[in-house]
């Protein structure tokens, strides 16, 4: 249970900073924005402040920030069509209702002879059937009433489409960007608590039972030999211990001002590469400096990036092992063991997290924010948008797609559960 709170914790947060990011932009841009949801499927919670909708929904897989004209505008309104409006102390119309009208006793009713909602923001029709033709103005926050619930209608300058490419590609950007600023914030608050990294010939934390505390050492000792050989960082050191498992070296430390010998046997462990290699049990040194955790803080996440892309070059290349992939339930199993580490792995888990976010959906993939920017930028070399009906079947077909490799991952993973 403790997994699973950290994990909608953990998701929570990535989704809220993405799509906070897109939101935001939007709404500096003009766009109207009529949902921001953290989740999909049924509504848990919803308010409204000004224009947007906050809902929090069952499924914590995800969100969105509905922005109008990005999908064809769902109020329509007919030649012909009896609706029920409501006025303004401006004698404009604030209110349509074009449904159920026998639940707004208090509406005007009218039969709808010309509606434009886009630019004009005009309505005429006739209140009675032999009567005379009469307009109205619209408000430019004027709503429409669909499932008892009131949606602003979007003029089009309000709509995303009709907003200036750069204010468009800034919008679909802002979400990724706005989780590489959340893991560079994490990975400044991880540094500032843990330190950042030294290269001085120093020792850290001395961890029990290993051969260095064994033989005495102690936190901040300074090796400046080996062996009699000069050592001037922190990766000297591990590299010359680690050449020698298994082996006694003699160290020159200095403690409180006062040069020492101290000899050791250094233990060992399989590397990374297959191959044995010497330990002694101690963690490298740290510093504290808020400008260095600053500085830590956006090399850790360029480097994320980096091996983002490193792991994604494999992946088409065919150098990555394809059963490594992990879904949602590989990623919770991760998050287990993580979980089980403490409070900084955790958070260096969420910042990783928000990196991969960040760098996957700006792959120029169909249904993801890259494949939306790709067609922001094939309008600007065009010089015209592509057909919106052509844009949203390449959208819906690379959403089926990724939600078909999503089950096989998920698949995968499930596997990889029941055979260890």
């Amino acid at each position: 249970m403790e997994t699973l709170i950290i994990v909608v914790i953990i998701f929570g947060l990535l989704v809220s900073i993405h799509e906070f990011g897109h939101l935001i932009v939007a709404k500096r841009s003009g766009i109207l924005c009529r949902e921001y949801a953290i989740g999909f499927g049924p509504k848990i919670f919803a308010v409204k402040k000004g224009e947007t909708v906050y809902t929090l929904r069952l499924l914590p897989i995800g969100g969105y920030v509905r922005m109008a004209g990005e999908d064809p505008e769902t109020f329509d309104v007919k030649p012909g069509q009896s609706i029920g409006i409501f006025l303004n102390r401006q004698n404009r119309v604030s209110r349509i209702v074009s449904d159920h009208l026998e639940k707004y006793p208090n509406a005007r009713f009218i039969t709808v002879e010309h509606c434009n909602l886009d630019s004009e923001l005009v309505l005429s029709g006739y209140e009675e059937e032999d009567g005379p033709l009469v307009r109205y103005d619209i408000d430019r926050d004027a709503t429409y009433v669909s499932d008892n619930q009131d949606f602003q209608i979007a003029p089009c300058d309000r709509q995303f489409a009709s907003k200036p490419l750069l204010s468009r590609f800034l919008t679909i950007f802002a979400g990724p960007f706005m989780n590489l600023i959340l893991a560079v914030v994490i990975f400044v608050i991880y540094f500032s608590i843990q330190g950042v990294p030294s290269d001085a010939p120093k020792l850290g934390k001395v961890i029990q039972g290993y051969p260095a505390e064994k033989s005495g050492l102690l936190a901040g000792d300074r090796i400046i030999q080996i062996d009699g050989e000069q050592t001037s960082s922190w990766q000297d050191i591990v590299n010359y211990v680690s050449k020698h498992p298994k082996e006694r070296i003699s160290l020159t430390v200095v403690r409180d001002g006062n040069q020492q010998k101290m000899d050791l046997t250094t233990g060992q462990r399989k590397g990374a590469n297959g191959k044995t290699e010497g330990v002694i049990g101690v963690y490298q040194p740290t510093r504290h400096s808020f400008a260095a955790s600053i500085g830590a803080g956006f090399s850790q996440t360029y480097y994320w990036i980096k091996m983002e892309f490193v792991g994604l070059k494999m992946l088409v290349t065919g150098g990555f092992d394809l059963n490594k992939l992990a879904g949602p339930v590989g990623i919770y199993n991760a998050t287990g063991e993580v979980v089980a580490q403490g409070l900084f792995f955790v958070l260096n888990w969420t910042a990783f997290l928000s990196v991969n976010l960040a760098v996957i959906n700006l792959l120029p993939l169909p249904a993801l924010d890259g494949g939306r920017l790709m067609f922001i930028i094939l309008e600007a070399l065009r010089g015209k948008p592509v057909e919106p009906q052509k844009e949203a079947l390449v959208h819906f077909i690379g959403f089926a797609l990724l939600m078909l490799l999503m089950l096989l991952v998920t698949w995968n993973d499930l596997q990889n559960l029941f055979t260890r």
